[in-house]
């Protein structure tokens, strides 16, 4: 059955979750227009979930991409102040080490002097002491104001305070048509791939912030965008591994990054390119050559235990020749792209009323929000400021659970008699489960456990599902969350993601994991009988 929005339900339609749409939500509430934001899987779902967590100081992109730097530089130090709660705000090092090329090392402080980044150099060995893990062979170390961001927390806190504000969100709907007439989007469909319902709305504007999707979108209303998929795969440790964030101080390559986040640590990244952004997930081939890499400027990681890997796809807008790094090499790495922001006004293409907001970096999604919200108001004529330059981020209900120290503090202050553990390696409880599901109440076709990972740490520690991901499903069960075959479906479903990022890093101690998970699920619940 065809469902009709009324055309003031909303004046913008917003196509993707991740932390540009969310941001544009934000940032359109705040000015008082109305949005609805569609979004095919969850929130966080695309490259928004599948990054380091950093908050650029921008001394990576000094080298390459100075303007990147610069908006990394100020929008890092806008949201340590207006979105602290999502923060940790480590500090980080550049490290260099034999090998390394000493011309770049010899720039640095010149390079970021001319972006008027601060990086105090440090002696070798107090960066040793700082960080007892860096090899003991490093050359050359620098402290910048780098810090970690939990973007899940993020996505939840900008839809929530867009939402409180009178944006609307669809989750699990997928946009199957833009219909252009008179060169103008007039109707978009709209399909809901848990309920199955069709919905047909009439927005003023549609902003498209579908990250690597983009160009998929764009296409759909006959207005192409070039946008290359470079594909980042990351790794995470069970332990953390430093205090702080540490780069390794050369041009931007390949496992040149420790971020640390919680009680774990993340490395990456690689750039492969691929042809559709659906089909992004780590190889083993990437993790091998990752690790080989980063070893020289952290030893520890030839020996630590990885619990996952995963990976995430940067939309890269191509030139107009669509080579997107400049030597023709549809196949290899993607570099000296820069990763600054793409704004597209579609106007020129005869679509009066489209607009893509891709690329950048997870640190300047607010600044991409802004510029987005900026032409989204020169186009309806609405005459009002920005204000998520000045107005501090409200930390939500909704994006509380993210917080890797929350459930073993709330456990141990606030313990309940009845209570009960469901995911030990995070220390989420029963209680807590049940407070989230309560909150989603409204969005009863969610997948409960894939809309539980995002907003907690529920799959996340070092079991990666294999105990909590039964126990959280037998808790739904008994307290009526689920029914019938509903939760084995999404048992399956959940556990068969955590298996995509557990199976390029088995050996050791996970392939141990995986062989008593295997028994567990498929010896006991015959899972793999599922059809």
């Amino acid at each position: 059955m065809t469902k009709a929005l009324k055309p003031d339900a909303a004046r913008v339609l917003i196509i993707g979750g991740g932390v540009t749409g969310t941001g544009v939500a934000r940032d359109l509430a705040l000015r008082g227009i109305p949005s609805l934001l569609v979004e095919k899987r969850d929130l966080a779902a695309g490259a928004s979930g599948g990054n380091h967590g950093l908050l650029h100081s921008g001394a990576r992109y000094v080298g390459s991409d100075p303007e990147a730097a610069r908006e990394c530089m100020e929008e890092s130090a806008l949201l340590k102040r207006l979105a602290p709660h999502c923060i940790e705000d480590t500090k980080g090092l550049f490290v260099a080490v034999p090998g390394d090329d000493e011309h770049y090392i010899a720039e640095f402080p010149d390079l970021c002097a001319k972006v008027g980044l601060p990086a105090k150099e440090l002696d070798p060995k107090t960066a040793m002491a700082m960080e007892p893990h860096l090899a003991r062979d490093v050359i050359a170390a620098y402290e910048v104001r780098d810090g970690t961001i939990d973007p899940f927390m993020l996505c939840l806190d900008n839809i929530s305070h867009a939402c409180s504000l009178g944006a609307q969100m669809l989750r699990n709907t997928k946009v199957t048509a833009l219909n252009v007439e008179g060169g103008a989007i007039r109707t978009v469909s709209l399909h809901n791939e848990k309920t199955g319902d069709e919905l047909v709305i009439e927005p003023e504007l549609v902003i498209n912030a579908s990250g690597a999707w983009a160009g998929i979108v764009a296409d759909m209303a006959g207005a192409p965008l070039s946008v290359v998929h470079s594909q980042g795969t990351l790794v995470i440790t069970q332990d953390r591994l430093s205090a702080r964030v540490v780069n390794r101080l050369r041009m931007a390559s390949d496992a040149d990054i420790l971020v640390p986040g919680g009680s774990v640590s993340i490395l990456g990244t690689t750039s492969v390119r691929i042809d559709d952004p659906d089909d992004c997930r780590p190889t083993v081939e990437e993790v091998d050559r990752m690790l080989d890499d980063a070893i020289a400027m952290v030893p520890i990681l030839e020996t630590t235990r990885y619990i996952r890997a995963y990976a995430g796809v940067r939309p890269l807008v191509a030139d107009t020749n669509g080579d997107a790094n400049g030597d023709g090499d549809s196949n290899g790495g993607d570099r000296s792209v820069s990763r600054g922001y793409t704004l597209k006004d579609h106007t020129s293409q005869g679509v009066a009323n489209f607009i893509t907001i891709t690329g950048g970096k997870l640190t300047t999604f607010r600044y991409m929000a802004e510029k987005a919200g900026d032409l989204a108001c020169r186009k309806l004529k609405v005459d009002v400021p920005c204000r998520t330059r000045t107005e501090p981020l409200p930390p939500s209900d909704a994006g509380r659970w993210t917080d890797p120290r929350l459930g073993a503090r709330t456990w141990v202050d606030r313990a309940e008699e009845g209570d009960v553990i469901l995911c030990e390696c995070e220390m989420v409880s029963g209680r807590v489960v049940d407070s989230m599901m309560q909150e989603m109440a409204q969005d009863s076709k969610l997948s409960a456990l894939s809309a539980l990972n995002i907003r907690s740490r529920v799959g996340k520690g070092p079991c990666q599902g294999c105990f909590c991901g039964p126990r959280v499903t037998a808790h739904l069960y008994d307290e009526g969350w689920l029914e019938a075959d509903r939760g084995l479906d999404e048992l399956k479903e959940f556990v068969g993601r955590r298996w995509r990022g557990k199976a390029p890093i088995l050996w050791g101690v996970p392939l141990q994991q995986a062989e008593l998970q295997e028994a567990l699920l498929c010896g006991m619940l015959e899972l793999e009988r599922k059809p």
